[in-house]
């Protein structure tokens, strides 16, 4: 915290609660009966961190005149002191009182003693003095809990030291002492300003301590702006757009600052401030490191995700001392990654997780494990891992970026200093590892995969075959016990020959077998030698694994054994007991406890309550069985096409509850099999969201068989997905494995509305050209074959898509036949979209009044029919209406609420996009402060349109910049706007040219 003195701070007291503040003496107590003392009444509360106010319980107390106010104030803030009258008019009046003073001192006194509790006001010594407790005064608290925060930091508990000052600051209610007139409350009030003040910039020294540099950027842009010249402020700004990456802004700033100060004052900055400036200028690595983790709780949470290690690990003794040595090399000046390789089931993972355990030691600070999937079609993707380990390493999800390379970089930022080991397990290529690799001196990676990683580069290889018949045999009689091996020891051979000596095959086969004490090792050994029972792929690579499974999969009850063959049908990273049942087409009760049974065979995993999910080897072996084993066929396509009428079923429900009147979902696909029912709109968003990932890898997976048309429909009526921003790549992904699928089936049908998802999938990025070419031919495939909706969806887009690139009159002509056709489809939601986009027309055909009023149609036609989330998009358009048209603070209004709908309804790159719109408008009304804070939020956030939109908030931000005197921080925006412009091919490209040419601003 800054160390300035503020006001005086009372002797250390415990905090209290705010809406308890009283006056009363505590239950139990004795009253003072000192002279002069009165036993105040309970449940009186005050107000001087804004207007001056009492009140009494939940009563509102009348503080009279402007005067009466200021004598209040003056009692209240001398914290039960007395006042003698001449102070008081003093305090009041100045040096010109009026002839009545006394008098009227007198009166307001009498008037406050009617109002307040008997005892409260007493005259004494020619005087006055309130009789209060210190927390019945929001003063009090505040500085109670500024002094607790203080406590608090020295102790080193930064965190709670950051939640007690924003307590403080959450009790001012605007201006301290707000319209009390005399000299004492305007000193008083400079006083509380200033001491609040000291308190955001303690705040916030405290959030660059704990790695909140990103979130501090907008605020402190928006402070240094109200206060110009408060050089603590522009040192915390420089450090915060430092260590957020911004090295050129934060240079910057110094320069606006030193150019301000000598234009103003005639001085230069401050020590502090030419020191932060050299440092930065060194790349100080100091600077850059916080001195905590940023984190959402109190402490770092030491990541220990290895999984279990296996009491009977045998043998492997030459790779345990290889690897051990491997990872004692990580010694803090180097970096050790070892790379496994070897067929599925042969003990990669069993063997690295043992020698992970038993390099604990070495990593003091944790070690991060992850299955990547490498061996099934869906792997896992870098990005998701990444924002797994950030999260378990303590980041806030606010604070992970969205890229591979930002979040690669944070990651490896993350890790230094730190001794980390981390676990990939199960990897696809070098291509997927890389980014996951830690990079810093002192940490350490093992890697496991069935192919050899040469081109991983420093990487020491490990190739991993079978087990010795020895250390099989070992690890056979380990499981079973010793005194029935000894006594059938060829028996013993037998077995484990039979199992290729694969390891994960003779721990299925020994767990089997210790599990039936009525079972002798010749028993299994009969057993395995009956090639009917056996794969004939035994000895041969992977095929071995699936030779083991069948020992599992052979005790399994038909039931069992159906719905393990079923359930390995479908993608995704696991699946729901709903979904489940739909594959199973059985109630969900049935459907539990078979699949708990199959967790009790170790076939199936249990990934979280209501969850299930196979291993990849288990989950190929299942596909195996199931090609085998399911007659007639079709019981396999009728299992998938339930799947998928499940997710469509259910994905239409959540579009209707979220945007009611909508007629979508009577366009779509018919399903037999019904989905999930919901009566809130927050479980359908929690449903949607948590089931993206199946969702869509069911899309994908449809859309390669006879299901084409209902896959493409489930992204139509779960493009939601798209603009969310979670899950736009894998929503893209699914879309253009749709659209190829359907071009290739000839069916026109399909691929226009494939052509739809893919147009939305192109504006949410600001792929305007391919957007319209995608827009274009889906309008053309829909009327061929007369199918209405994507027609003027097509159209909607494509006036969208003309508006943005200054085609006006052919947005407008696109956008009216969007509207025909949505009237003439009942479409009233449609409707409104296309008025809501011709209001931004009109205003660029210099229509500004006919703007407003569409929009306002726009807005009343999703107002009637409760549509919350188009709503949103409505207030948005109504917003740049009315800004447009300088009606500025209905603007404001307008957008205000469309952030909170896109809030509400989890559509962040639309809240992003809100928050640039409400910094334009704070710019058109001349608040260059409030613009560039929002546009800060806006680029922490994203927005929709890609690279082009944050150029355009660049420029924004720069203009903000430049009129709060930030030019040169306002030039560097413009720069990076300009690369951002020129690279997408934009017009603003010219906007940000002019800008920089322009001689440097003095403002």
């Amino acid at each position: 915290m800054d160390r300035d003195s503020g006001p005086r701070v009372p002797e250390q007291r415990a905090p209290a609660t705010p809406n308890t503040m009283t006056t009363g003496t505590k239950s139990g107590a004795t009253a003072d009966t000192t002279a002069g003392a009165a036993t105040p009444a309970a449940e009186l509360r005050f107000a001087v961190l804004g207007p001056v106010r009492a009140w009494r319980g939940g009563e509102t107390l009348s503080s009279g005149s402007p005067q009466q106010r200021a004598l209040l104030a003056a009692l209240l803030l001398r914290e039960g002191r007395t006042a003698t009258a001449a102070e008081l008019i003093d305090g009041m009046w100045g040096e010109t009182p009026p002839p009545q003073a006394l008098a009227a001192v007198r009166t307001y006194a009498s008037r406050l003693r009617k109002i307040l509790s008997p005892g409260v006001l007493v005259s004494e010594s020619g005087g006055y003095a309130l009789r209060t407790r210190p927390e019945a005064l929001d003063l009090g608290m505040a500085q109670e809990l500024a002094a607790a925060a203080e406590k608090e930091q020295t102790a080193g508990n930064r965190h709670q030291a950051r939640v007690l000052i924003n307590k403080a600051l959450g009790l001012w209610d605007g201006e301290p002492l707000a319209s009390v007139p005399g000299p004492y409350a305007e000193n008083e009030r400079a006083r509380l300003v200033e001491w609040r003040l000291q308190l955001v910039e303690g705040r916030l020294d405290i959030d660059l301590e704990l790695g909140r540099h990103a979130e501090a950027v907008s605020e402190l842009t928006a402070l240094t702006a109200a206060h110009p010249l408060r050089e603590r402020l522009r040192e915390l700004l420089m450090l915060a757009l430092y260590r957020s990456g911004r090295q050129a802004e934060a240079l910057a700033v110094y320069a606006d600052t030193r150019r301000l100060l000598a234009d103003e004052l005639g001085v230069d900055p401050r020590p502090e401030l030419a020191r932060l400036q050299q440092r930065i200028l060194r790349a100080d690595a100091e600077l850059a490191r916080p001195t905590e983790e940023p984190a959402p709780v109190a402490t770092f949470t030491r990541p220990a995700q290895l999984p279990a290690t296996v009491p009977d690990f045998t043998g492997r003794d030459l790779f345990v001392r290889e690897l051990g040595n491997r990872l004692a090399s990580a010694d803090g000046s180097v970096m050790a990654v070892s790379a496994l390789a070897g067929i599925g089931g042969v003990g990669k993972t069993t063997l690295a997780v043992h020698v992970a355990h038993a390099a604990r030691p070495r990593f003091p600070d944790g070690q991060l494990y992850v299955d990547l999937q490498g061996a099934g079609a869906r792997f896992a993707e870098p990005e998701a891992v990444l924002g797994s380990f950030l999260r378990a390493l303590g980041t806030p999800d606010s604070a992970i970026p969205d890229s591979l390379d930002d979040r690669s970089a944070l990651y490896r930022s993350t890790l230094d200093g730190r001794r980390v080991l981390i676990l990939l397990d199960n990897a696809r290529d070098a291509a997927q590892v890389r980014p996951l690799l830690p990079g810093t001196e002192g940490c350490a990676a093992l890697v496991t995969s069935r192919v050899r990683m040469v081109d991983l580069e420093g990487a020491h290889l490990v190739d991993l075959d079978v087990m010795s018949p020895e250390e099989a045999l070992q690890l056979f009689t380990r499981i079973v016990g010793q005194e029935r091996v000894t006594s059938e020891r060829k028996a013993a051979l037998d077995v484990v020959a039979a199992c290729g000596f694969l390891p994960l095959a003779i721990r299925i086969a020994a767990s089997r077998l210790a599990s039936r004490r009525t079972w002798t090792v010749s028993v299994l050994a009969a057993k395995l030698a009956d090639e009917r029972r056996r794969l004939d792929e035994l000895q041969a690579g992977d095929l071995a694994v699936k030779a083991t499974f069948e020992l599992g999969y052979g005790q399994l009850e038909p039931a069992q054994a159906r719905a393990f063959r079923l359930l390995g049908l479908a993608d995704g990273p696991d699946i729901s007991l709903a979904a489940a049942a739909a594959v199973l087409d059985l109630p969900q009760h049935d459907t539990e406890d078979l699949l708990e049974s199959l967790v009790d065979t170790s076939l199936l995993e249990s990934a979280a309550p209501g969850r299930y999910r196979y291993h990849d080897l288990v989950r190929l072996y299942a596909r195996a069985c199931a090609d085998r084993d399911e007659q007639p066929r079709t019981g396999i396509d009728a299992a998938l096409s339930r799947l998928l009428d499940f997710y469509l079923a259910t994905a239409a429900r959540v579009y209707t509850i979220e945007r009611p009147g909508d007629r979508l979902k009577d366009h779509l696909e018919p399903t037999e099999y019904g989905g999930l029912v919901f009566t809130d709109r927050n479980d359908a968003q929690d449903w949607l969201y948590a089931e993206a990932d199946c969702l869509l890898a069911c899309a994908r997976q449809a859309a390669g068989g006879s299901r084409l048309r209902g896959a493409v429909d489930l992204l139509w009526a779960a493009q939601g997905l798209a603009e969310s921003g979670a899950n736009a790549k894998s929503y893209e992904t699914a879309a253009r494995s749709a659209l190829a699928a359907a071009r290739a089936a000839g069916d026109a049908r399909t691929e226009g509305r494939a052509r739809t998802s893919m147009t939305n999938v192109h504006l949410v990025a600001g792929r305007y050209e391919d957007a319209d070419d995608e827009a274009r031919q889906a309008a053309a495939l829909a009327e061929s074959v007369q199918d209405p909706a994507p027609v003027y969806w097509s159209d909607n887009d494509r006036g969208i898509i003309a508006f943005n690139q200054g085609r006006f009159r052919d947005a407008e002509a696109h956008l009216l036949r969007a509207m025909e056709g949505s009237r003439a489809d009942g479409n009233r939601p449609g409707e409104a979209s296309a008025l809501c986009n011709l209001s931004r027309i009109q205003h660029s055909l210099g229509r500004t009044s006919r703007a407003v009023t569409l929009a306002e149609q726009g807005v009343e036609v999703y107002d009637s029919i409760g549509h919350t989330l188009r709503l949103s998009n409505a207030r948005f358009a109504l917003g740049i209406a009315l800004t447009n048209a300088g009606r500025h603070t209905e603007a404001l209004e307008q957008l205000g609420e469309a952030l909170e709908g896109f809030e509400a309804n989890r559509q962040r790159l639309w809240e992003g996009t809100t928050h640039f719109r409400i910094s334009q408008a704070h710019f058109a009304a001349h608040r260059a402060g409030a613009a560039a804070q929002h546009a800060e939020q806006a680029l922490a956030i994203g927005c929709i349109g890609g690279d082009r939109t944050r150029g355009n908030v660049l420029i924004t931000l720069g203009r903000a910049l430049e009129s709060l005197g930030q030019a040169d921080r306002a030039r560097v925006c413009w720069r990076e706007a300009l690369a951002l412009h020129e690279g997408s091919g934009a017009p603003e490209a010219e906007e940000a040219r002019e800008l920089l040419a322009a001689p440097l601003s003095a403002a």
